[in-house]
Order: structure tokens, then sequence, then C-alpha cells
């Protein structure tokens, strides 16, 4: 085989290799990006330094309309128009067990740091509106619909069911 015929061999195998890479860095990266949220301890364990307060929801409302809404939508289930076209879909914030299991600075460290396809919000709202935000979402939770109850009334909660809705609010205290 001629010199040129070699080195044209070697080129495209080198193409190839390069482009079968490619190939594996793109999928490695997708799935990392669909795995769990790793929010470090530290963040987890942050306080929200603000108090619940009318004044910071009223404040919160604006600034989720603006930013947050378009995905998550204006109740906050995740059934916002631009959200539907996501991967993965935008979180619920009425699902109270879950919003339950997640501690305020971990809400905070996910709205700072953003994964696609949310964007960070670190350089975008203040430290003051990402807690505000934090307040309200955990409203959301607060807010949504009571499970379908049984046409009998009950007098008292059984053994190992939450009081009625609205008797104990989910999540009051900053964490």
């Amino acid at each position: 085989m001629d010199p040129l015929r070699q080195k044209s061999l070697r080129l495209r195998k080198l193409l190839l290799a390069c482009v079968f890479a490619a190939i594996v860095i793109s999928i490695v990266f997708a799935a990392l990006q669909r795995s769990d949220w790793n929010v470090p301890e530290e963040a987890k364990q942050r306080k929200n330094p603000l108090p619940p307060s009318e004044a910071a929801l009223q404040a919160a409302a604006a600034t989720y309309r603006d930013k947050c809404a378009q995905c998550h939508g204006a109740t906050g289930k995740g059934d916002g128009p631009e959200g539907k076209r996501h991967d993965p879909l935008p979180a619920s914030f009425t699902d109270a067990p879950r919003m339950n299991a997640a501690s305020d600075g971990e809400l905070f460290y996910k709205m700072s740091k953003g994964r696609r396809p949310m964007p960070s919000f670190r350089t975008k709202l203040t430290e003051e509106q990402r807690w505000q935000l934090v307040l309200l979402i955990r409203s959301f939770a607060r807010k949504s619909p009571a499970p379908e109850t049984p046409s009998a009334p009950e007098t008292q909660p059984a053994p190992g069911k939450q009081p009625a809705p609205g008797s104990h609010p989910v999540a009051t205290s900053p964490r």
C-alpha cells in the first residue's frame, strides 16, 4: 500500500474514533443529567432566614409569575405551558409528602443551582427573592385539594391517618 493511502486510512480511523468518543460522551452526559439532584449536606442544612409572612408571599408571587409559572404552572402543579415541552417535566409543588421531605435549604439550592432544563437563578434573583420563593412554593402544598373522602363522615381520624386538611398546615416553620 502506498504511503498516501496509509495516511488516508489512518486519518479515517482517527476520525471514526473521535466520532465514536463524542457519541459515548454525549450518552454519558445525558444519563448524568437525568440522575437525582446531588444536593450537598451543607446546603440541605440551611435554614430559611425569612419568617413566613403575607408580605413575603406577595413579593414571591410576583417573582413566581415572572420566572417560574411558565414551567411549574400558576398553582405549582408542574403543568405550565412551557414545562410540558421539557424532559424531565417540572416538579409539582403541590405534592405535600414530597415537599415535606425536602428541606428549605434543599429547595433554595435547587433553584439557585438549576439543572437542565431549569436555569440557575443564583444571578437572576436576589437571595431574599429565592428564600421568598421557598416560602411560596411550600404554600402550594398546603393549598392542594384534599383527596376524596368516604361518604360517611368520620368524627376522628382513623389510626395512622392524617388529620383533616386545614387542621394543621404543611411545613409551616422555616427549616
